[in-house]
């Protein structure tokens, strides 16, 4: 039996004391690829921001491997940022280092490796995203996947158990898409590591996820959680059902293409 990575308890996410999303409750399992997806603008990259202590909730918790990540404090709170990775949609990498240099970064500042080994380890997570070949290229001189994987790497510099992603395919053409799709696939195979999931990439969300919850904006709450496959079949939600079979809502009006 798995064991438990991450609990959601009761999570209001919001800014400002101003509440989005309301009592959110889930539970991520230990290897698993657990997809939060909903429409635009409902919140979903803010709940990401609130699970990795980014943002202090509205209310609510949540544990990491068993921690407390709202009221970890000190060095407390360094240790378990040290047990996650996060790929920011955009990848976040600094301009003026090397794809190399940005991989490496991590270790330096929270390891006392020695240069040589630093350097070899963020060969091997190159490695692990195909990417070796851009080791010295600067960011602005990758393409937009191997922004992405360069992220991810980086992400994996202290081997994290979990590994967060927001809207890894943005931006991304299909068939690019479909290639970061095998290789969180293939980084969870082999590796182990959980991935939480920030998208709305359909293709993508029934082709690597496990488990997905579904938010939506007007409830503020969960309206969906299971397997996508099982939730593209459920017609107890029209909105859940017409999201995953991409119909148009209710009342949506046809739109005449032109002749």
């Amino acid at each position: 039996m798995k064991k438990t990575a991450i609990k959601v308890r009761n999570l209001s996410a919001g800014y400002n004391n101003q509440a989005i999303m309301e009592n959110l409750c889930f539970d991520i399992q230990s290897g698993e690829i657990f997809v939060i997806l909903g429409g635009s603008g409902c919140g979903k990259s803010t709940v990401l921001k609130h699970m990795i202590g980014l943002i202090p909730p509205v209310a609510g918790k949540v544990f990491i491997n068993g921690q407390d990540m709202v009221t970890a404090r000190g060095t407390a709170k360094n240790s378990l940022l040290q047990k996650i990775g996060v790929a920011f949609q955009n990848g976040a990498l600094f301009g003026s280092m090397t794809v190399l240099e940005n991989i490496m970064l991590p270790l330096k500042e929270y390891t006392d490796l020695p240069q040589d080994a630093i350097e070899a380890i963020a060969r091997v997570k190159l490695g692990l995203v195909d990417l070796e070949q851009g080791a010295f290229l600067l960011p602005d001189e990758l393409s937009g996947g191997m922004r992405k994987r360069a992220a991810i790497a980086r992400a994996m510099a202290l081997d994290p158990s979990i590994l967060f992603l927001d809207e890894p395919s943005a931006g991304l053409d299909p068939l690019t898409s479909a290639g970061l799709d095998r290789l969180i696939l293939e980084l969870c195979a082999s590796l182990g590591i959980t991935f939480v999931i920030v998208t709305h990439e359909l293709e993508s969300i029934l082709t690597i996820a496990d488990r997905t919850i579904m938010l939506e904006k007007e409830t503020k709450g969960i309206i969906a959680m299971g397997p996508p496959k099982t939730l593209k079949q459920d017609k107890s939600n029209p909105y859940v059902y017409n999201f995953f079979n991409r119909s148009p809502e209710p009342g949506t009006q046809n739109v005449e293409t032109k002749k």
